[in-house]
């Protein structure tokens, strides 16, 4: 099967591809083995190990071997890796900086990208979105909640709006709001 490329930015060639630049270029120095790679995106090994070959025969991506470890990061002597890093933030990022931005927040049952930005990740068309919806279901500290969003909203290059929500009325879920966000395309945040 061919994938297809992502409407979030078409001039990738996958989500696959997208999802393993963001995983490599947004968090400086970071270093995977092909196997995390493959658990963080959901693709295969096989397809993991092709798309990373890919991307360092173009001079993005740099590995070393440890033992029986490939570990991959990004190459960060290439001229091209900081440019690609800003569309990558703004194609494939808003997930992983929000798990690194609200990864220290106490209080937080659940934490969700919904939206235009969710919407266009899970395949359909329409305009790129202007800002990244978040879904917070708990009780979190609001100032750290706020703090947690400008950090990721200056990372991201988007405006971050987080919505704060009791367990109790995500649960019950018989308002509008609460009834759209579940309907529509939601990806989780890891914490």
């Amino acid at each position: 099967m061919v994938a297809t490329a992502p409407p979030l930015l078409p001039l990738f060639r996958s989500r696959l591809q997208g999802d393993l630049l963001a995983a490599l270029l947004l968090v400086p120095g970071a270093e995977h083995t092909l196997t995390e790679l493959a658990r963080r995106t959901g693709g295969s090994l096989a397809a993991v190990q092709r798309e990373v070959d890919r991307l360092e025969e173009a001079g993005l991506l740099a590995s070393r071997r440890v033992g029986r470890a490939r570990l991959v990061s990004a190459d960060r002597g290439s001229p091209a890796v900081a440019p690609l890093t800003e569309l990558v933030a703004l194609s494939f990022g808003p997930v992983q900086i929000l798990a690194e931005e609200f990864a220290d927040l106490d209080g937080l049952d659940l934490l969700e990208v919904f939206g235009s930005w969710a919407a266009r990740h899970h395949g359909e068309r329409g305009r790129p979105p202007a800002d990244v919806d978040v879904l917070a279901v708990g009780a979190p500290d609001r100032d750290a909640v706020h703090e947690a969003a400008l950090r990721a909203e200056d990372r991201i290059g988007l405006p971050v709006n987080v919505t704060v929500l009791s367990p109790q009325r995500w649960a019950e879920g018989g308002d509008g709001f609460v009834q759209r966000v579940r309907d529509a395309p939601r990806i989780a945040v890891p914490r």
